[in-house]
C-alpha cells in the first residue's frame, strides 16, 4: 500500500472509530468516541484504504498555556501491523502538523518509550528533536492517589503539608 492506495482524513463518525478499534491500544467504545470528538481542541485523523478502512491514526489535543502560544500535543500514532513501514505514520503526523498550523500552533510535542525504535524513527524523519532529558511523571489511578481517604497527607489544594493556622 503506497500513498496512491490510503488518504487522510478526520474521524466521522464514533462507529467510524469503533470499527477501527484494532489500531487502538484497548477496544475503542460508543461513549469514549463520541467524547472525545465532541471535545474542543481534540482531533483525530484517519489513514484510510481505499475500501474505506481505517489502516492508522494519530490524535492530538490543542494545547494554550497562558505564557505561551498553543502548542499541538500529539497523544497518540498507530498504524496497523500489515501497514507498516510505508510512510502513513509520518503522513499521519504532516497531516496533524497541519491541522495545528491552521489552529494557530507555533510546536506540536509527544513523549513516548525510549524503546520504541519505530516511532522515534518517524519523528526523527520529520525533523523532530528528541530530548533524552525529559522525564514524564504520571498518575494512573488519581481517585486512588488523591480521592478521599488517599494516604498522601493531600488537602486537595496541592500542598501535603500541614494547614495553615492562620496570622
Amino acid at each position: 500500500m503506497d500513498a496512491t492506495e490510503w488518504n487522510i482524513g478526520p474521524a466521522a463518525s464514533a462507529a467510524e472509530l469503533v470499527a477501527a478499534s484494532e489500531l487502538f491500544d484497548s477496544p475503542v467504545t460508543p461513549d469514549g468516541a463520541r467524547a472525545f470528538l465532541a471535545m474542543p481542541g481534540h482531533h483525530l485523523l484517519l489513514a484510510r484504504g481505499l475500501d474505506g478502512t481505517a489502516v492508522g491514526f494519530v490524535s492530538g489535543v490543542l494545547m494554550r498555556h497562558p505564557d505561551k502560544e498553543p502548542e499541538m500535543f500529539v497523544y497518540e500514532l498507530g498504524v496497523g501491523e500489515a501497514h507498516r513501514r510505508r510512510g502513513i505514520a509520518a503522513a499521519l503526523l504532516r497531516a496533524l502538523a497541519r491541522t495545528a498550523l491552521s489552529l494557530g500552533c507555533t510546536g506540536m510535542w509527544t513523549g513516548t518509550e525510549g524503546a520504541n525504535v519505530a516511532a522515534l524513527a518517524a519523528y526523527r524523519s520529520l525533523g523532530a528533536t528528541v530530548d533524552t532529558e525529559s522525564v514524564f511523571i504520571v498518575w494512573e489511578e488519581l481517585a486512588r492517589e488523591f480521592g478521599p481517604g488517599a494516604g498522601h497527607g493531600s488537602r486537595g489544594d496541592g500542598d501535603s503539608g500541614p494547614a495553615h493556622r492562620g496570622p
